[in-house]
């Protein structure tokens, strides 16, 4: 095998094998890929990987590696392999179809994504599912969504999609492309796509949970959107001052300091109920508005949060998790990119890399996360999935 290739031990009809791969040939990278986690009864494919492979390369190789087998993935903002972060490299999760039923579908137009698309799209799912015979789809399936990071189509795809699943719990990241903004992918049916999502039904009789979570705490200041345009998600104004001066104000810096660190260490957060959802900011614009990852509209008040620990926040809720379902078999992670660079900034990579390790974690870093029809920024969510 390649030297840069990585698989966790492999345990003879395991029901899930993670690996991962940093070599930068397509064709070579794949082949590691195919034999870490090739078995006659492999049934089912989630790969993560850098936007600096050839695409279009990679797509073939990975059809032509994976013939007969679900196949499904996305670009990145970063991977999390089985050695804890990486980058330039492609993360892959196997399943064992005698233990996983993973049925997946496409989402194209997304600007015309609406209740009965999805409903007709989570219904074919599910019959699939049923046709496997592994489990009861009640209490036994989760979604994992994946969408084009960069679409800002997420809010209307996924309460769309939730309304559809019902009691299905879901969870799921925006494509990214290792922070450039430019163009983000979804991997379906042997193509990367654009403008896309893809939404794959999860059947098993193993016990999982699917969980978020985050390590933000609110301040006292509170920030009131009084102008904003939804379609672009651009903030005008906050307390009736242009945007960035406001904010800058309110996390104590001046407005020319305003960068991804700042925006990453010192985001704003949107109350709902008890619970604070974090609206990231991705860029101050020249007439200094705002551009966010998530939807921002006029009326919304904004409270700017301060960041506890990372890593003992996620420990916390993992070990939660675990207390439910048992030891984990892998835990599928999808990690905002701004909570990678704040660990970098604090120079955490090396130890957060080691507790993700421990506890089996895969997935990548994204562009927002998605927890039961919701668009986030700076969680963690993810589904922790149990031993046999």
């Amino acid at each position: 095998m390649h030297a840069t290739a990585f698989a966790r031990p492999r345990t003879d009809g395991a029901p899930v094998v993670t690996a991962s791969t940093s070599a930068r040939d397509p064709v070579i990278a794949v082949a590691e890929l195919k034999q870490a986690l090739q078995s006659p009864t492999l049934g089912a494919v989630l790969f993560f990987c850098s936007a600096e492979y050839d695409l279009n390369r990679l797509a073939e190789a990975m059809a032509d590696g994976f013939q007969g087998i679900t196949l499904s993935g996305c670009t990145s903002a970063g991977e999390i392999t089985p050695r804890g972060y990486e980058r330039g490299s492609i993360a892959a999760i196997g399943f064992d179809r005698r233990w996983f039923s993973v049925q997946a579908a496409l989402i194209e137009g997304l600007e015309d994504f609406d209740l009965p698309r999805a409903q007709h799209l989570v219904d074919d799912l599910l019959h699939r599912c049923r046709q496997s015979d592994l489990a009861p789809v009640r209490d036994n399936t989760f979604a994992v969504t994946l969408l084009d990071g960069l679409s800002s189509r997420e809010e209307l795809v996924l309460s769309s999609l939730n309304a559809a699943l019902g009691a299905i719990p879901q969870f799921g990241g925006s494509a990214g492309d290792d922070e450039r903004l430019a163009n983000t992918h979804v991997f379906h049916d042997g193509r990367f796509h654009t403008s896309a999502a893809t939404v794959l039904l999860v059947n098993t009789p193993l016990s999982f949970q699917v969980f978020t979570t985050h390590h933000l705490a609110p301040t006292d200041r509170k920030l009131v959107v009084t102008a904003a345009n939804c379609q672009t998600r651009t903030v005008h104004e906050l307390n009736a001052e242009p945007a960035a001066v406001a904010y800058a104000r309110a996390v104590g810096v001046s407005p020319d300091q305003l960068c991804r660190e700042v925006f990453a260490l010192k985001p704003m957060a949107v109350r709902i109920g008890e619970h604070y959802f974090a609206r990231s900011v991705q860029r101050v614009n020249e007439d200094q508005s705002l551009t966010f990852y998530c939807a921002v509209e006029t009326g919304i008040v904004l409270t700017p949060m301060t960041p506890g620990s990372l890593r003992d926040d996620l420990r916390q809720r993992l070990e939660e998790a675990e207390a439910t379902v048992g030891k984990p078999m892998v835990t599928i992670g999808c990690d905002c990119f701004l909570r990678r660079l704040e660990a970098e900034q604090a120079g955490e990579v090396a130890r957060i890399s080691d507790f993700l390790e421990q506890h089996r974690v895969l997935g990548f870093s994204t562009y927002g996360e998605q927890f039961d029809g919701v668009h986030l920024n700076q969680t963690f969510t993810g589904v922790v999935i149990g031993q046999p």
